[in-house]
C-alpha cells in the first residue's frame, strides 16, 4: 500500500490530521512546511495547495487509483475517515452531528481563536486599541462555552464516539494554554467540561503522538 503524503507543520490545523494519521492507523511520510521560510509558496507546493496553506496530502492511491491531493484540513480528515473507515460514524444522524461539529471548528473555532492568538499574542507592538482583542477574546469564550454545554453528560463531542470532529477542535483548545498561554484572561479553569474533555483526548497515545508529527 502506497503511504500518504503528509504537508504540514504542528500548528492546530496541521494537529489534526497527524492526530488523525496516527489514530487511523494509516502508513504516511510526514514532510515539514516552514512557513518562517516561506516553504509555502515554493511552487511545488502550491501545486498540491493553491492556497499556500497548511496541511496538504496526497494519496499516491486515490478513489481511481491515481494520486489525488487534498487541502483543507476539514476535507482532508472527512478524507481520511471515509478511507480508513474509522471515526466518522456510518449511522446518518451521527455522521450528521459530527460533520456539523466538524464545521463548527473550520467555520467558527479555527478563526476566532486564531484572531484571539494573534492580537492576544503576536500583534502585542502592533496594535494598541483594545478593541480587536476584545471583541475575540469575548467570542472566543463565547466558543468554549457552547462546547462546555455540548460536553455535559459526554465524553465526546458526538455520543460516546471518539470522531474527526474532536481532531478537529481539540489542538485549537489545546493551544489557548500551550501556545498563547492565555488561561487567565480566558477564565480557562472556569470550562471544567472542556478541560476534562482535553484532558481525556491528550491521554490517548496515538492523539499525542498525532500533536507532534512535523513539530519544528
Amino acid at each position: 500500500m502506497s503511504k500518504i503524503q503528509l504537508y504540514s507543520l504542528a500548528t492546530p490545523n496541521g494537529q489534526k490530521i497527524g492526530i488523525a494519521l496516527e489514530e487511523m492507523g494509516i502508513l504516511y511520510d510526514p514532510h515539514l512546511v516552514n512557513l518562517a521560510k516561506g516553504d509555502q509558496f515554493k511552487p511545488e507546493f502550491v501545486a498540491i495547495n493553491p492556497n499556500s496553506k497548511i496541511p496538504a496530502i496526497v494519496d499516491p492511491d486515490g478513489p481511481d487509483g491515481r494520486p489525488l491531493s487534498i487541502f483543507e484540513s476539514g476535507a482532508i480528515l472527512i478524507y481520511l475517515a471515509q478511507k480508513s473507515k474509522k471515526f466518522l460514524p456510518a449511522d446518518p444522524r451521527l455522521y450528521s452531528e459530527t460533520l456539523q461539529w466538524l464545521f463548527f471548528q473550520v467555520g467558527g473555532i479555527g478563526p476566532m481563536f486564531g484572531q484571539f492568538g494573534h492580537f492576544f499574542k503576536y500583534a502585542v507592538d502592533r496594535c494598541d486599541h483594545p478593541y480587536p482583542l476584545e471583541r475575540y477574546a469575548t467570542e472566543t469564550k463565547r466558543l468554549l462555552g457552547v462546547l462546555e454545554t455540548r460536553l455535559q453528560g459526554r465524553s465526546f463531542l458526538v455520543g460516546e464516539q471518539y470522531t474527526i470532529a474532536d481532531m478537529a477542535i481539540f489542538p485549537w483548545v489545546n493551544g489557548l494554554s500551550a501556545s498563547y498561554k492565555a488561561e487567565s484572561k480566558l477564565g480557562l479553569d472556569e470550562f471544567k467540561k472542556v478541560q476534562a474533555w482535553a484532558k481525556r483526548l491528550i491521554e490517548r497515545p496515538k492523539t499525542a503522538a498525532g500533536m507532534l508529527v512535523c513539530k519544528t
